[in-house]
């Protein structure tokens, strides 16, 4: 059976020796987040995750959700109790402002909680997390009619929320969508159409669910110019703000899939359901973007937390099964054998893991702590700085985090050997429910087209210029000081790596753009290496700093295992892209 721990005790060195996070108390919110209070909200939250979520995981993945004939859906048992801890606790509106019913803490705590949510138990942790990107969207661009109508309900958990773009002929190009939006003469909207893979999209965890939909309001103009966002509630709400009769929106079937099988993702039907705009007409994509970006983001934590629990897992088996001898000679002379954690090649394995994990954690949390200043700060130009390095950074957390998230279950499973390709030992399902990751709220090609396309030359690239110069200080301040020489001298060759690449593309990209598209996806993971390795530095700075401390000298030397044995990639990376697209556009599509 697998376990969980939540990472807490590396959080809250993240938080606290790493990132500054309590020198921001000038920050809404922030005052409140004492470290006395981080670290109770971290631990009660890990708490929920490993007693209530984790021991309901296994389970939920060979239960899966059921449809009924009259289109209604059941979550696994045990779900739904799972849900009302969490509700009832409190952690839907852990950073939702106070007067809509929240707790009005930093957005960085909700994303540490997060990770130890996707963690314990990925399908589970969709149906509140889909419900934070709803508020979120709703925050930003709901009337204060639907933010008084809609939010306490969801922050209390009462109601839920999901996300509706994708139609059965429409992916990732949302312009080709054809559900309708109709105008009623009361100021909603009859909406018509299907959407696929709503994940959350019907169940029976809460009393409603409030979907937002996007659409195209008839006589609007084809493409993404015409797309409009809108708020169906699957149940109509009264004037008193109670519950009414049912909405036009049904589940017309479950999808079968390759894992989240807790996860109730559906078909759904708009027969004529009532809606309400969000923002202004023509103008949905602005607003579905709040609760996308939101989505990229905590989907890359997902991507972190399934690594995180499948490490766990494959590092105890490491050290119970038995299997050769050591190398060097027998380090367990009394057993039959040595349990295989003795050997190099496993240990490379956990080490590439754990190296990742803790590193890409700090990336986590620094890109929340970006979002909480944009979000928070009274200061214009703090503000610009954040919102730059946030944008740069999504893609990457979504792509990279993801990737590597889903490539390390795999590396984990196969500590197991054949065990690790049975069902019993669970190792099976991180990869399976890590898979998905690396797929919706845009696919990781995506991702890095829109790092490539969007994000590097925004602002005449002032955000990867402002990246740039940050690390480069970083390592002129530090690098003549002993103890993090071995981690500044191999980032600054990982940053000249970056920028011969970012400089190839400047020069090779705007003439021949599938120069670009074929060097993309290298581009994202070598600037997700650079900043994982920053952020290595920055955590090595810190743990240097408290000499005698064994779990310090143990993340020093898993720092210098990512410089020495992980970071070198970005050579091979940067050398993709300068080999450009030539052979990888030859072929005819015949010829494939």
């Amino acid at each position: 059976m697998p376990s969980y721990r939540a990472p807490v005790e590396d959080t809250l060195f993240l938080l606290n020796d790493v990132l500054g996070f309590h020198n921001h108390a000038n920050l809404a919110g922030f005052a409140e987040a004492s470290p006395d209070v981080v670290e109770a909200v971290l631990g009660e939250g890990a708490k929920l995750a490993e007693t209530v979520f984790a021991p309901v995981n296994r389970a939920g993945d060979l239960e899966g959700c059921t449809r009924h004939p009259d289109g209604s859906v059941t979550t696994p048992k045990g779900f739904r109790q799972a849900y009302d801890a969490y509700a009832q606790g409190g952690w839907m509106g852990l950073s939702v402002p106070e007067e809509l019913g929240g707790q009005g803490l930093p957005h960085t705590l909700n994303t540490a909680m997060q990770e130890f949510v996707s963690g314990a138990n990925l399908a589970l942790g969709m149906y509140p997390g889909l419900t934070q990107g709803a508020v979120a969207a709703l925050l930003v661009h709901g009337s204060e009619e639907q933010k008084r109508t809609y939010i306490p309900n969801m922050v209390a958990g009462g109601w839920t929320g999901t996300m509706n773009l994708t139609e059965p002929h429409c992916g990732t190009d949302l312009g080709l969508l054809k559900t309708k939006a109709v105008p009623n003469a009361d100021g909603s909207y009859s909406l018509t159409g299907t959407k696929i893979f709503i994940s959350a999209g019907e169940h029976d965890l809460s009393e409603n669910i409030v979907h937002l939909v996007i659409a195209r309001i008839e006589g609007a103009p084809a493409g993404t110019k015409g797309i409009s966002l809108f708020v169906v509630p699957k149940f109509l709400v009264n004037p008193d703000g109670s519950v009414g009769e049912r909405n036009g929106v049904s589940c017309g079937s479950l999808e079968h899939k390759m894992g989240i099988h807790g996860n109730s993702t559906c078909v759904m039907n708009y027969d004529g359901a009532k809606g309400w705009l969000v923002g202004e007409a023509n103008r949905g994509l602005n607003a579905m973007f709040v609760m996308m970006n939101e989505a990229r983001l905590a989907v890359g934590v997902q991507g972190l937390g399934q690594s995180e629990v499948a490490y766990q897992n494959a590092v105890a088996y490491a050290k119970d099964r038995l299997q050769g001898r050591a190398l060097t000679g027998a380090k367990a002379p009394d057993k039959a054998a040595d349990p295989i954690i003795v050997h190099p090649d496993v240990r490379r394995t956990l080490m590439g893991i754990r190296a990742f994990n803790e590193g890409a954690r700090a990336l986590v949390l620094w890109t929340a702590l970006q979002s909480d200043i944009v979000h928070r700060s009274e200061d214009a130009k703090q503000r610009q700085a954040a919102d730059d390095q946030l944008g740069l950074m999504t893609p990457v957390v979504k792509g990279v985090l993801t990737d590597r998230g889903f490539a390390n279950a795999v590396e984990a499973q196969q500590m197991f050997g054949g065990h690790g390709y049975v069902e019993e030992w669970g190792m099976s399902q991180f990869v399976r429910d890590a898979r998905i990751a690396m797929i919706y709220e845009g696919a990781n090609g995506i991702q890095a087209m829109d790092l490539i396309g969007r994000k590097l030359p925004r602002d005449g690239g002032r955000a990867m210029m402002t990246f740039l110069g940050e690390v480069q200080t970083f390592i002129k301040d530090h690098n003549e000081t002993e103890a993090l020489k071995p981690f500044c001298t191999p980032l600054q060759a990982a940053l000249n790596d970056l920028q011969g690449a970012t400089m190839w593309f400047m020069q090779n990209a705007m003439a021949k753009p599938d120069n670009a598209g074929a060097g993309a996806t290298d581009y994202m993971h070598l600037l997700g290496l650079v900043a994982i390795g920053y952020m290595w530095a920055r955590i090595a700075k810190a743990a240097s700093a408290k000499s005698g401390d064994a779990r310090m000298e143990a993340k020093l030397v898993t720092g210098r295992f990512y410089m020495e044995r992980m970071l070198p990639e970005t050579s091979l990376r940067f050398a993709r892209i300068k080999a450009g697209s030539d052979t990888t556009m030859a072929l005819s599509a015949e010829a494939f």
